[in-house]
């Protein structure tokens, strides 16, 4: 993910279903983890059900 942050993009998760758990990463913020998170939402246009 540090690579795609490099490159320009805003925001990435990392979605891991089998630990049920969200990595946000950001440029310049440390990694965010969201533990059993029942949905993602970025701003109010993407929501997404996890």
């Amino acid at each position: 993910m540090q690579e795609y942050i490099d490159n320009g993009t805003q925001l990435g998760w990392l979605i891991d279903r089998k630990q049920r758990q969200v990595f946000i990463y950001r440029p310049n913020i440390a990694v965010e983890v969201l533990d059993y998170p029942k949905t993602l939402n970025k701003g109010t246009c993407y929501r997404c059900k996890v």
